[in-house]
């Protein structure tokens, strides 16, 4: 086996299995050199639909998430290095550049080019994937410096950031008179909690201690002011900081910040089956349904699905132990973009799309525009197709530091990943039904700790040994 082939999965839909392949063979194409403009892995990762070369900060950030899989044929960090490289004096790092110039691109909707904070959460999630700790040493001050500006910059005095709410890519959701966003101050807590994260991989207290202080003091001003306990929905706040009363999905980023209580958690997720609010056919809609500007055409941001805010949403549910219902939705979405790969007419040509219908299948529209949604739209479907197949579909999650492999199984069927490279470690686990019952059959090069949770009321962990070895799973 070589170790620059992909890790190959095992489900018992192969549609999921095929999609999953056909987003592995096609992450090539967008990998170009912006010099010479051909495919080069030296390059980056970008889609060019319009002719145009623009590296965007949360696409590169969501990207890094599914390019760790890839058994090192793609470099999950070189988006990210590009937007290092381009920090300013001040520690600014733009949204988005133009890598035909190099320079940095500024709209009248967002003049200081502010983009969500989310490198920290980034890099954790590639440190636990590569176990380089060198990296974090690196990076650490170009992340310290980053935070400082955004502080200098745009933090008011009642504690929380005033930024434009199109900074989070939602160019024309009905979010006008939004001063303070949901859902950049909880980016904002995430990436301090991370950054504090961090902190302790370098055992550095004083870091350690300044995240964690900052995103207590975000989480307490978050839910003393955006929440509303009569909705039970988050909301951005205006000038005066009052509340909008507009439901969007920017409302969900708190549960990646681990913001809410247990019962505050219950109310907003009990939005995301409501079908007054969030409870769409393809989940999740970026716009509740029950808000006059909510289109079934999906419109941009006025009720499309993106995959890129699903994910950030089932990330989300999983901070509060929503195993089932993260998977059940991960597997509808993944339903509905293979029926947009391989659509039942015949005449319409398939393919992965930037945004979907949320109540049918098929690829949203904004009415008298062509060029939207962009088309093979890899760079945010491959969290779908890839990081979701793997975490939520089957459900594996791996840290390559801590030599730990934990498989969460809601039901036994037939399923897993076959040569995953763990740096120079390749492993294999499959759940299959042999004569003495259900079996779980493992192949590693070396020592590693598996932890198995099968529907919710076995759980154990285990040393596996270097070699091939299996475990029946009534014996546990």
């Amino acid at each position: 086996m070589n170790k620059r082939d992909f890790p190959k999965i095992h489900f018992y839909d192969q549609d999921f299995v095929d999609i999953y392949d056909k987003t592995w063979n096609w992450l090539s194409d967008f990998w170009i050199d912006p010099k010479t403009g051909e495919n080069s892995i030296d390059g980056y990762f970008f889609n060019t639909g319009s002719e145009q070369y623009i590296l965007d900060q949360l696409e590169s950030i969501f990207s890094s998430f599914f390019l760790v899989y890839s058994n090192r044929n793609y470099p999950a960090n070189q988006n990210l290095d590009y937007f290092y490289a381009h920090q300013e004096e001040n520690g600014a790092i733009r949204w988005q550049y133009d890598l035909k110039t190099g320079k940095p691109i500024f709209t009248k909707e967002n003049p200081e080019g502010i983009g969500l904070p989310l490198f920290a959460w980034a890099e954790y999630n590639l440190y636990h994937k590569s176990a380089n700790k060198k990296r974090i040493k690196e990076v650490m001050p170009i992340l310290q410096k980053y935070m400082d500006w955004v502080d200098a910059t745009f933090k008011c005095e009642n504690g929380l950031y005033k930024v434009p709410y199109q900074s989070s890519t939602m160019f024309n959701s009905p979010r006008n008179g939004a001063a303070y966003p949901v859902d950049f101050n909880s980016a904002m807590a995430i990436n301090a909690l991370y950054m504090s994260a961090l902190g302790d991989i370098l055992n550095d207290k004083d870091l350690i201690f300044q995240y964690k202080r900052m995103y207590f003091s975000l989480k307490t001003r978050i839910s003393s002011k955006m929440w509303n306990g009569d909705t039970g929905f988050y909301y951005d706040i205006d000038e005066n900081e009052n509340q909008l009363s507009v439901k969007t999905i920017a409302g969900f980023w708190p549960l990646l910040a681990e913001i809410p209580n247990e019962d505050k958690a219950d109310m907003l997720i009990a939005h995301l089956s409501n079908p007054e609010t969030f409870g769409t056919e393809h989940p999740f809609p970026t716009l509740s349904m029950d808000d006059p500007n909510f289109s079934s055409d999906g419109n941009g941001f006025c009720g499309s699905v993106y995959p890129a805010f699903n994910f950030m949403v089932l990330k989300g549910l999983e901070r509060y132990q929503h195993w089932d219902f993260a998977r059940e939705s991960a597997i509808r979405h993944l339903y509905f973009l293979l029926d947009g790969m391989f659509p039942g007419d015949s005449k319409v040509k398939g393919d992965l799309y930037e945004a979907y219908l949320p109540n049918k299948e098929g690829k949203a529209k904004i009415e008298g525009r062509e060029d939207w949604p962009k088309v093979r739209y890899v760079n945010t479907a491959g969290l779908s197709t890839i990081a979701l197949m793997i975490e939520n579909v089957i459900g594996l999650s791996i840290s390559l530091p801590r030599k730990t492999v934990d498989w969460i199984i809601p039901n036994l069927e037939i399923m897993g990943i076959e040569n995953l490279s763990l740096k120079r470690n390749l492993i294999t686990i499959l759940s299959n039904k042999s004569l003495r019952g259900w079996e779980i059959q493992m192949e590693s090069e070396k020592l590693y700790y598996f932890t198995i949770n099968i529907l919710g009321h076995k759980k154990k962990t285990l040393p596996i040994p270097s070699g091939k070895c299996s475990m029946l799973i009534d014996k546990l």
